[in-house]
């Protein structure tokens, strides 16, 4: 792949990037509420994130391959905030946050933490669409959940399975987006589908 195609793949990923999170968060904000969300899915992405983070932190990779991630993370942060408020459970917001830190600190006091750590990130990861996909499924209703939020990150698993291979070939990496690709537009499938049915009722 050219040296420019690379760099327009790149310069997409940040750009959806930026904005991944404002679809859900503003369908959360005119609601004023999360019904539909899994907090527990949310939780396990966030902690997928951090440790995804961490590593290509770790091991020095460039930085265009994971420069969205805090921009994500903070999308993140904001959007569990007013979850949690919205639920009444902003005073839990403290003790996750310490908890998040803890973990941030310990992923690279052993260089086979981090490994590790990464391996389980697909795991963690998937578990958080799985987590995602049972409330659905338990609920056949998708609520204020954000199709084009998961479809968003859908193309941005795709492309970062295109820079992967063109840059740090990272194995535990490329696994991991094609997972998450999969799952995402899973996903997506399913809001799509139960907003169809809920349109039908």
């Amino acid at each position: 792949m050219a040296p420019g195609l690379l760099d327009l793949v790149h310069l997409t990923t940040w750009a959806v990037c930026a904005v991944i999170k404002l679809p859900q968060l503003v369908a959360v904000l005119r609601a004023r509420s999360a019904w539909g969300l899994s907090v527990s899915s949310l939780f396990l992405e966030l902690a997928g994130f951090l440790v995804f983070l961490r590593y290509q932190i770790y091991y020095d990779y460039p930085l265009e391959t994971y420069l969205e991630y805090p921009i994500i993370i903070a999308q993140d942060v904001i959007l569990l905030f007013c979850i949690m408020y919205f639920s009444g459970k902003v005073k839990r917001a403290l003790f996750y946050a310490l908890i998040f830190w803890g973990m941030w600190y310990m992923l690279t006091l052993k260089k086979w933490i981090i490994d590790l750590a990464m391996n389980l990130c697909t795991f963690i990861s998937a578990a958080s669409k799985l987590a995602q996909l049972q409330h659905f499924w338990q609920t056949k209703d998708s609520g204020q959940a954000s199709a084009l939020t998961w479809g968003m990150s859908a193309y941005t698993c795709a492309t970062r399975i295109i820079t992967t291979v063109m840059t740090t070939n990272d194995l535990a990496v490329l696994i991991r987006f094609i997972i998450m690709l999969i799952l995402n537009i899973w996903v997506t499938a399913t809001i799509l589908h139960y907003r169809k049915t809920k349109k039908t009722d």
